[in-house]
């Protein structure tokens, strides 16, 4: 133990501790403490207020197993968070590349503020002005019929597509600052040796580039992945009825039925199955990385 500590000592955790206990003592109070107490009423029968009788119970998540409703919307939240990663990866990739190697001074800081400008709007802003878009005699529909000769109907409200749009737009911007950050870290010289060995644009491309650039990319993925598959605002106002997603009925549950146990177990479900995907993914990604 006293090694351990003369080691500790002399590797700087001493000194450091004083600046890394305020970020801990957040963490304690903002997570760990919530998440405590979520995972108590994830196992009572009803939520301990104005006198009302619980008990504990395992009900709740045998409801998950005994309701077959509960696992196909799991299953559509996750085909929902794959398909806007994959899309993020097709739009924000070719972004980021461009944004790191190909365009320099202002024009790149200019494309850069474009960029991360989503993150300056609140979430409901950026909803509802795609509503204003997508919806029937919107922004989309009135622009198309003022250029085209013949009228046509855009209504993308209230349907899968929307909410797939609606999620890439909020989630595109962490592909390009992940790929960003490890594209720019790519040293020139190593595209220029490939191309001078006689390697054409697309073997330098998957050679040497994608592979390198792999950490921002899985990175990138995870940070989409993750909080898509619990989404539940954009399925929600640009889905409409198609937008019953698994992230939805958690939220009816705290907010609409008032069953805070049902929706604390249904919580904590997603979250172990999220975790296993990724403890599952993990060799693979290690090794891509």
């Amino acid at each position: 133990m006293a090694d351990e500590l003369a080691i500790g000592s002399r590797s700087g955790l001493k000194p450091a501790l004083p600046l890394l206990l305020p970020a801990y003592l957040w963490l304690t109070l903002a997570i760990f403490l919530p998440l405590s107490a979520m995972v108590f009423f994830s196992f009572m029968t009803d939520l301990p207020l104005a006198g009302k009788e619980w008990s504990f119970t395992l009900g709740n998540y045998a409801a998950f197993f005994s309701q077959s409703l509960y696992s196909r919307l799991l299953l559509s939240s996750l085909r929902l968070g794959l398909e806007v990663t994959l899309w993020c990866v097709v739009i924000g990739y070719p972004a980021a590349y461009v944004l790191a190697k190909v365009l320099k001074g202002r024009s790149r800081e200019a494309i850069f503020l474009l960029v991360i400008l989503p993150f300056w709007s609140n979430g409901l802003v950026r909803i509802f002005s795609w509503a204003m878009v997508l919806r029937e005699g919107g922004i989309l529909d009135t622009a198309l019929n003022a250029v085209l000769p013949f009228k046509i109907n855009i209504d993308l409200m209230y349907s899968y597509p929307a909410v797939i749009i609606g999620l890439v737009h909020s989630y595109v911007p962490y592909m390009v600052l992940t790929c960003y950050l490890t594209l720019q870290a790519i040293d020139d010289s190593l595209i220029e040796a490939g191309r001078s060995l006689g390697a054409s644009r697309r073997q330098v491309l998957w050679r040497v580039i994608i592979p390198l650039s792999m950490p921002g990319l899985i990175a990138g993925a995870a940070l989409i992945f993750v909080p898509v598959v619990g989404s539940f605002m954009e399925p929600r106002i640009l889905g409409g009825r198609t937008g019953t997603f698994y992230g939805t009925v958690i939220e009816d549950q705290f907010v609409a039925v008032f069953n805070w146990p049902l929706g604390a177990a249904l919580s904590f479900i997603l979250l172990a199955v999220v975790l296993i995907i990724l403890a599952l993914a993990a060799p693979v990604l290690r090794r891509a990385g």
